[in-house]
C-alpha cells in the first residue's frame, strides 16, 4: 500500500527525522517500507509498504503514524472530527442486528440537504485534493471521496446510501437464498442463504463489508444520505466475498479483523466532509452493539505481564540499563495498551494487567506483548547472544532410511520435487488409499486446494502436466511428503514418496538409440528402493480389473501392486488413459508416451530395518556354473523358488538367476519350463565335484518341496 509522509506528519507535529531515516526506522519495526519516492515541492515521500496480513491496524496513515510516535516517543494527534449539533428528529433512525454472529456494531448516521460535487478542503493541512492527488487516488465525488478518504486515513471501510431509496429502516442479516442483488459493479447477484447483506425492510442494499447496492448508490441528484460504519466478522465478510468473487478495499480490512471503536470515528470523518458542502445532521448517531462481539474484541481480558519475563525472553541488550519498566510503560503506552500495576515491588520486579487496544486484535498473550516490547524497542539493540543447549542434535527415528530412499531416486535418474499440501476434493477421492478419510480445510484458498492430501499423486501429476506443457519431454520426478487422512478433529499424517516418469531413456553406447519409458523401468526403480530394506517377502501382484481393487488413477491392466512381508506398501503404473485425458497429457506429451506414475507408503516400509551391505574379498577360485532344467505349474512364480533357494542359506552358492523361460504343448496341461542357472565358489579353496554333487542335490530338493520338478 501507499503512504504519504506529508500526510503521517499532521498526525506527528513533533517528527524531526528524514524521510528516508523514518522508512529505516519503520522497517527495523516490521512496518517495512519497501520503497521510497520523493515527491518534490515539499510534498514529502511516497512509501510502497509492505504490511503483513496480521497488522491491519497499520495499513492505514493513523497506524503507521502510531508506530513512529512509539519509536521515537512523540505525541499523536487525536481523531477528533468535531461536527455541527444535530437537529431534532421525528424519530430516530431504525436499525436491527439480525445475524449477531456476524455484525457487532453498526453506526447510522442521517444527512439531509446534501450537495453532491467535488470534495472541498474541509479542514487545514489535510485537503482531499492534495492527498489525493499526490497518491495518484481519482476523485469521483465528495461522497465517494470521503469513504475512500475514511479507509486511508483510519483503516475503517464505510459507505453512504441514498436516503431516499431505503424502505423503512436498515437490517443486518443473512440472505435469503435465491435473493437478487445489483452491486456497484452492475453486476446481479443471486445470493446464498450464507450470505452477510445489509437490507432494508423491503431489500438487499449491498454486501456486508464487500460492495454496496446498484439502487442505493449516491448521484448527482441524491440530497439526503445515511452515513454507515459498522463492524463485520472476518469470516463472515471472507465466506461472502470469495463466494461472489469479489476483493474490495473494504473486504480486505475486515477479512483481517477491523477496529471495534472505529465506527464512530469513521462516521464523524465522513460526515465532516459530506457537510462541507452545505446540509445538515439530522437525529443522533444511531450505534448498534452486540455485547458478546465487543467482550471478544474490544473488551478482552487483561493480560498478565511481569518484567521479568520480559528480560528473561529478550536476555541482554547492548545497553548496559537493558529493558526497564519504564521502557515497558512507553512501549505499550504509545502502541494504545493500558498498564495498571498489579503487584507493589521494586522495579525490577515490576508486573502489570495488560488491558489490550481494541485495534490490536493479533495481541492474545504474554508473549505477544513481549513480542511488541522487543519490536519497538529494536532488535538491533540486544546483544549477541546464542540460546543455552545441552544437548546434541537428534535425527529423527526414520531419518536414515529416508535418506536412503531419497539417494536410491536421485541415483536412478529422478528428480527431486515439492508439489502443493492441497487439492480438491475430486483429486482427493480418486487417490486417496482409503475413502472417506479425507480432511477438508476450515478456510481454504480455493475449490482447487479445499483438502489436506491424502496422497502425494495429484502433485505429481501437476508437476508432470506443468513439465509437458513447457516442451520438457523426458520427465523423472519423484516427491517425499506427507500425505494426511483422518477428519477435522482428528487428523493422521503419514510419509510417503510419489515418482512420475514420462519420456525416453537413453542407451549405453552409441549404437543404441534412445527408447521410450515403459512399465518395467519404473518397476526396476521400485526394486531399488525395496533392496535397501530387510524383508522376508517381497513381490508384485495384480488383481482382474473387475475386481475393482486397482486404483482408479491406475491404468487396470498396466499397474502392479507392491506387498512387503503381506502387506500392501504400494502402486505403481500407467497413468489410466481417463485421468491422461483429462487432464490433457496425452496432448502435451507429442510422441504419446504413457505417462508412468506410483506411490509408496513410506510408514510401512520404515518399519523394517535397513539393509547392510557386508563387504567381501574377491575369491581367487574358480566359480563354477549349473544349469538346472525345471518344470512348474503356471500358478508357481520365480518368487517362490527364489526365496527357496535363499532359504538354503550354502555359503558356496553365489548366485541364482532365470536363464530361460520355455513353454510347449508336449509339457503337461497348465506347466512351463525353467532354465535356472545357479553358480557356485567359495572363497578358500576349489570345490571339489563331491561337494558341488552334494550342493546340486539340496537344490533340487528345494525347487522340489516349492512345486518344482526337473525336466527329463
Amino acid at each position: 500500500m501507499k503512504i504519504l509522509t506529508k500526510w503521517l506528519r499532521a498526525y506527528l507535529p513533533g517528527l524531526t527525522v528524514d524521510d528516508a531515516r523514518l522508512a529505516e526506522d519503520l522497517t527495523l519495526r516490521g512496518i517495512a517500507v519497501e520503497g521510497v519516492s520523493d515527491l518534490g515541492n515539499g510534498n514529502g515521500s511516497l512509501y510502497e509498504m509492505d504490511i503483513t496480513t496480521n497488522r491491519v491496524d497499520a495499513m492505514n496513515h493513523y497506524g503507521v503514524a502510531r508506530e513512529a510516535a512509539a519509536i521515537y516517543g512523540l505525541a499523536l494527534a487525536d481523531l477528533d472530527f468535531a461536527l455541527p449539533e444535530a437537529r431534532q428528529a421525528a424519530k430516530a433512525f431504525p436499525v436491527r442486528i439480525e445475524a449477531e454472529d456476524a455484525c457487532g456494531r453498526f453506526t447510522a448516521r442521517v444527512l439531509r440537504g446534501i450537495t453532491i460535487g467535488q470534495s472541498d478542503d474541509w479542514f487545514a493541512g489535510a485537503e482531499v485534493a492534495t492527498y489525493f492527488g499526490l497518491l495518484e487516488q481519482k476523485r469521483i465525488s465528495n461522497a465517494v471521496d470521503a469513504t475512500n478518504f475514511a479507509w486511508l486515513a483510519m483503516g475503517q471501510p464505510t459507505h453512504v446510501f441514498d436516503l431516499d431509496k431505503i424502505e423503512g429502516g436498515i437490517v443486518v442479516r443473512r440472505a435469503r437464498k435465491g435473493e437478487r442483488l445489483k452491486t456497484l459493479d452492475g453486476v446481479e447477484r443471486t445470493l446464498d442463504a450464507e450470505d452477510l447483506i445489509v437490507a432494508d425492510h423491503a431489500k438487499p442494499l449491498g454486501l456486508a463489508g464487500v460492495m454496496g447496492g446498484w439502487d442505493t448508490m449516491i448521484t448527482p441528484a441524491t440530497t439526503n444520505v445515511l452515513v454507515e460504519a459498522a463492524w463485520f466478522d472476518p469470516m463472515a465478510v471472507r465466506r461472502t466475498a470469495r463466494r461472489h468473487g469479489l476483493h474490495t478495499d473494504a473486504s480486505h480490512r475486515f477479512e483481517r479483523g477491523a477496529d471495534f471503536h472505529a465506527a464512530p470515528v469513521a462516521s464523524a470523518l465522513v460526515s465532516r466532509i459530506l457537510l462541507a458542502n452545505g446540509g445538515w445532521i439530522e437525529g443522533e448517531l444511531m450505534d448498534v452493539r452486540v455485547a458478546a462481539v465487543e467482550a471478544r474484541t474490544a473488551n478482552r481480558k487483561p493480560i498478565a505481564l511481569a518484567l521479568g519475563e520480559v528480560r528473561r525472553i529478550l536476555g541482554k541488550t547492548a545497553d548496559e540499563e537493558g529493558i526497564t519498566a519504564a521502557t515497558v510503560e512507553g512501549v505499550l503506552g504509545a502502541l494504545g495498551c493500558g498498564l495498571a500495576a498489579s503487584k507493589s515491588a521494586s522495579q525490577d520486579e515490576a508486573e502489570w494487567l495488560v488491558t489490550l487496544p481494541s485495534w490490536r486484535l493479533d495481541l492474545e498473550r504474554e508473549i505477544d506483548l513481549i513480542e511488541e516490547v522487543a519490536r519497538v524497542y529494536g532488535y538491533n539493540r540486544f546483544a549477541n547472544t546464542l540460546p543455552a543447549f545441552g544437548e546434541g542434535v537428534r535425527a529423527l527415528p526414520w531419518a536414515e532410511k529416508e535418506s536412503e530412499v531419497r539417494r536410491t531416486l536421485l541415483a536412478a535418474g529422478f528428480h527431486e520435487a515439492i508439489a502443493s499440501t492441497f487439492c480438491s476434493a475430486a483429486e482427493a477421492a480418486l487417490t486417496a488409499p482409503q475413502p472417506g478419510l479425507m480432511v477438508p480445510l476450515g478456510n481454504p484458498l480455493s475449490e482447487e486446494a479445499g483438502v489436506l492430501r491424502p496422497s502425494l499423486v495429484p502433485g505429481m501429476l501437476g508437476m508432470i502436466a506443468g513439465n509437458l506443457n513447457r516442451d520438457v519431454s523426458d520427465v523423472r520426478l519423484f516427491e517425499m511428503g506427507t500425505v494426511f487422512s483422518g477428519t477435522t478433529d482428528k487428523v493422521e499424517e503419514r510419509p510417503a514418496v510419489a515418482f512420475g516418469a514420462v519420456g525416453s531413456l537413453p542407451e549405453q553406447g552409441a549404437l543404441h538409440a534412445a527408447r521410450n519409458l515403459e512399465f518395467h523401468d519404473l518397476k526396476g526403480a521400485v526394486e531399488q528402493v525395496l533392496a535397501r530394506f530387510q524383508a522376508r517377502a517381497v513381490y508384485f501382484d495384480r488383481f482382474p480389473a473387475e475386481a475393482g481393487l486397482t486404483p482408479k488413477w491406475l491404468h487396470p491392466y498396466r499397474a502392479a501392486r507392491v506387498a512387503v512381508e503381506g502387506a500392501t506398501v504400494g502402486w505403481f503404473g500407467q497413468l489410466h488413459p481417463r485421468e491422461a485425458a483429462a487432464r490433457k497429457l496425452a496432448a502435451a506429451s507429442k510422441l504419446k508416451e504413457p505417462v508412468l506414475v506410483g506411490e509408496l507408503y513410506l510408514d510401512r516400509l520404515y518399519k523394517l530395518p535397513l539393509r547392510r551391505p557386508i563387504a567381501r574379498d574377491i575369491s581367487r577360485f574358480q566359480p563354477v556354473r549349473r544349469d538346472f532344467s525345471l518344470v512348474l505349474d503356471e500358478s508357481i512364480g520365480w518368487e517362490k523358488i527364489d526365496q527357496a533357494l535363499a532359504g538354503l542359506q550354502i555359503p558356496e552358492l553365489v548366485e541364482w538367476r532365470v536363464r530361460e523361460v520355455f513353454r510347449d504343448a508336449r509339457l503337461g496341461a497348465g506347466e512351463y519350463s525353467l532354465l535356472m542357472g545357479a553358480t557356485f565358489q567359495a572363497a578358500d579353496r576349489t570345490l571339489r565335484e563331491e561337494e558341488l554333487k552334494s550342493y546340486q542335490e539340496r537344490v533340487v530338493e528345494a525347487v522340489g518341496k516349492a512345486g518344482a520338478r526337473l525336466r527329463t
